[in-house]
């Protein structure tokens, strides 16, 4: 066994957004040194790691030149260069994921291909070059309304996913490569988080509940455990533990579900790293998925992915209208409640509907903590400095 701690290691993180952020404090916990690379001079990773490198992760010899300098390397964002990521491991550089993962993950029409060739449940779809493409399936009435678009490559937070109901709604679509799946009516959208080290020992985290904000498109509770039979908890956490092998992930991967009407569980998409969906866990579980993520690119062993308590998730968001210097507008009215926990991630400029920070409710009834958790949404605001309410606070 290598030895992580108080050495010479060095943990290279890809992306230095809020989720390198959370990994630096299990990093810390354990004395293990990382390099961050990040193109904002002011990513939230930037106060937390031991070295601090500003510089385009699509740009494959900044990408190459800081790998080289690491001793294991791994992502918190998808968008990086991977040809980088495969000359660094053809050099034996670890790498977890490891490329080829990442490859079949990045472009969403190559991952629902991966879905259908391994014999994983997916919704049916079709994948098209360009927009002309996606219109002659139209006219030849193989794709029929409504059904649901997706770009291909960098969406995220629910940009580049649109519901079409009707040629109107194709127009402003941008002209690229994107899937048609069918729209297929659910009962929920339920989320697991599956742990993998190169030993291959597995571990699942319990299924989630995710609720969605109608307009934005973005998660704004997560509910652990997820509201639904044991049976289905039981399927899901099946399927997720079967797309994980499929993919032979090392670290983390967080897998995104639909529950049918006739409780069917379809993987929706995955993520090959921590994720939105697991945040509760720092709160709420024996191992939060930071910690899972470190343990699992280094080898050790895993942790308990058991909650100790019921937990949810409320995202906080810039508030529309809002743009410029954030101010956290009643927060210490949260602050206030029982088992509330907030986690800001040091992003200065808010915007509408931008990731800002999160909050964690823990309970014992599953019940109540989503109570206070609608509380906490209402209360709590990521405004701007320059909004003239902020004077009248």
């Amino acid at each position: 066994m290598a030895n992580y701690f108080s050495s010479n290691f060095i943990l290279g993180i890809l992306g230095g957004g809020q989720l390198g952020k959370m990994m630096l404090y299990e990093t810390r916990k354990f004395d293990i040194a990382t390099h961050v690379l990040d193109p904002s001079p002011e990513a939230p990773c930037r106060i937390g790691c031991d070295y601090f490198e500003q510089g385009d992760l699509m740009d494959f010899d900044t990408v190459y030149n800081f790998g080289k300098k690491v001793d294991v390397l791994t992502f918190e964002i998808e968008g990086v260069n991977i040809e980088a990521l495969e000359k660094l491991e053809a050099e034996g550089k670890k790498v977890y994921p490891s490329s080829r993962t990442l490859r079949n993950i990045q472009d969403k029409g190559v991952q629902k291909q991966f879905y259908k060739t391994h014999g994983i449940p997916t919704s049916p779809f079709f994948i098209f070059q360009n927009k002309n493409e996606l219109n002659e399936a139209i006219v030849r009435k193989e794709l029929h309304y409504p059904f649901v678009w997706k770009s291909c490559t960098g969406g995220y937070d629910g940009k580049g996913v649109n519901i079409i109901r009707d040629a109107g709604d194709i127009n402003p679509l941008p002209d690229e490569s994107c899937i048609a799946e069918k729209f297929i009516p659910i009962k929920n959208e339920l989320a697991v988080i599956v742990a993998r080290n190169p030993s291959g020992d597995v571990k699942t985290y319990p299924v989630v509940e995710m609720e969605f904000h109608p307009e934005a498109n973005q998660v704004e509770y997560v509910i652990c455990p997820a509201r639904i039979d044991a049976t289905v908890a039981l399927k899901a956490r099946t399927i997720a533990t079967k797309v994980s092998e499929a993919f032979e992930h090392v670290g983390l991967l967080a897998i995104e579900l639909f529950q049918t009407l006739e409780d069917e569980i379809l993987v929706n998409e995955v993520a090959p790293r921590p994720h939105n969906s697991g945040h509760y866990s720092i709160e709420a579980s024996y191992t939060n998925q930071f910690e899972q993520q470190i343990r699992a690119i280094l080898d050790l062993p895993l942790g308990n992915t058991d909650s100790k308590v019921g937990g949810i998730m409320v995202n906080l968001v810039g508030a529309e209208g809002h743009t410029g210097e954030v101010v956290y507008q009643q927060i210490e009215e949260i602050m206030a409640m029982d088992g509330v926990t907030p986690h800001i991630y040091g992003k200065k400029q808010t915007r509408p509907f931008r990731k800002m920070g999160h909050v964690t409710i823990v309970n014992k009834d599953i019940s109540e903590a989503r109570k206070i958790a609608e509380k906490v949404k209402k209360t709590i605001k990521v405004i701007s400095k320059q909004n003239n309410n902020y004077a009248n606070t």
